[in-house]
């Protein structure tokens, strides 16, 4: 297949042959031939050097390669990159087992197919694509899924209305590719919960945080616990389970809220512990008491962008220095940030400032990342998003 060519600048080819898998629009010298957004190209250096297949787009990142070898991006392709993925999530114990049915499947560059995302709930997958290459390509995706997961997989729905680019003008609706009939209760460490992949964010629920919120759960016996930024109680329905005393859940979204307590009633039905508040966090910090021993702060992203950092890293400041403020003596607090812009270092100089402010003593005990099957490409460090700290404060 002819796919049309991009040469770089001199000196630009460096971060491809160290295997990094974007292309600048900076670096780009020039391009033969007119590729539509989405179309495959090949990327070539100095002296008729191949650097790289795959997808091209208008933006900063103009090229997401799919290969550092020639080869013919195909069904075979697709198949083949998938099921790598698959056969890693089986061997991480997550796929194919009976007290878990909900894991990513695909996690962009971490499995080497940039600008893609797969969550699997039972049998349904959710594919969301970020680059426009990923939409154009995602009927082959998602035959390329049918063939790798056969049976366990009955529904295919894309969900990429919110993440693709709207300047690409691409007329996209949300809507299944593969079946249809969708059951929408999933299973995780052997609690359930329903996902919304309809209507709710991101794909319907945050895998990300699994091995978090059971490390949550060892710390829960006893204690009062406040889910802040709860979405849809993952971690207050594990907090139950550890045998907290009481579990308050607060979101400012009505919707999240209903979620949270269908999730609770779904494993824990008449539970008196549970109580869900749909009010904005910060107000609900501001108004409580010292009513809680156990606080978890996982907030959504505050920074998508660079230019918006140290606004977002005056947030976490903020809703830190509030949580040290109120937290009872001896309590813990599980603290996050889930923006990428947001380095493991600013976002530990922020909760240490925020510590720092309130005056108390205060421990790391554990220092949290994303699970394993939300891997990190080793040339690719900007894909590590997630960092959390669990905090002992005297």
């Amino acid at each position: 297949m002819n796919y049309c060519r991009i040469n770089l600048k001199p000196k630009k080819e460096e971060s491809l042959l160290r295997f990094h898998p974007w292309v600048f629009s900076g670096a780009i010298q020039s391009i033969e031939g007119e590729p539509e957004e989405g179309e495959l190209v090949e990327v070539y250096g100095q002296g008729n050097r191949f650097l790289g297949v795959g997808h091209y787009q208008i933006g900063s990142i103009a090229v997401r390669i799919l290969s550092f070898q020639p080869r013919t991006i195909d069904a075979a392709f697709w198949e083949e990159r998938i099921r790598v993925a698959f056969e890693l999530r089986k061997a991480l114990g997550l796929a194919g087992v009976p007290d878990n049915d909900t894991f990513r499947l695909i996690h962009g560059e971490g499995d080497g197919l940039p600008g893609l995302v797969v969550d699997v709930y039972a049998h349904t997958a959710v594919m969301q694509a970020h680059a426009v290459g990923m939409h154009v390509a995602r009927q082959q995706i998602a035959d390329a899924l049918k063939v790798v997961m056969s049976d366990e997989l009955k529904n295919i729905y894309y969900k990429s209305e919110a993440t693709l680019p709207f300047k690409a003008n691409l007329d996209n609706e949300d809507g299944y590719l593969y079946g249809g009939e969708a059951e929408d209760i999933a299973t995780e460490n052997g609690l359930k919960f329903y996902v919304d992949w309809l209507k709710g964010q991101k794909t319907g629920f945050f895998v990300d945080q699994r091995e978090n919120r059971s490390l949550l759960e060892k710390y829960s016996k006893n204690r009062s616990v406040l889910n802040m930024f709860c979405y849809t109680g993952g971690f207050s329905f594990y907090a139950m389970r550890g045998g907290a005393n009481v579990v308050h859940s607060v979101d400012s979204s009505a919707k999240a809220i209903a979620l949270t307590n269908r999730n609770v009633e779904l494993n824990f039905p008449g539970d008196a512990r549970h109580e869900a508040f749909a009010e904005d966090a910060f107000k609900y910090l501001e108004r409580m008491g010292s009513n809680y021993d156990l606080i978890i702060l996982d907030p959504p992203a505050f920074a998508k962008h660079k230019n918006v950092l140290r606004n977002a890293l005056q947030g976490y400041r903020k809703l830190n220095a509030i949580a040290f403020e109120k937290i009872k003596p001896g309590g813990i607090i599980f603290t996050f940030s889930c923006s990428q812009v947001v380095s493991k270092e600013n976002f530990r100089l922020a909760v240490f400032s925020a510590a720092a402010q309130s005056g108390r003593n205060v421990r790391i005990l554990h220092q949290m990342t994303q699970p394993a099957d939300h891997p990190v490409n080793i040339y690719h460090p900007e894909g590590e998003y997630l960092k959390g700290l669990v905090l002992y404060v005297e």
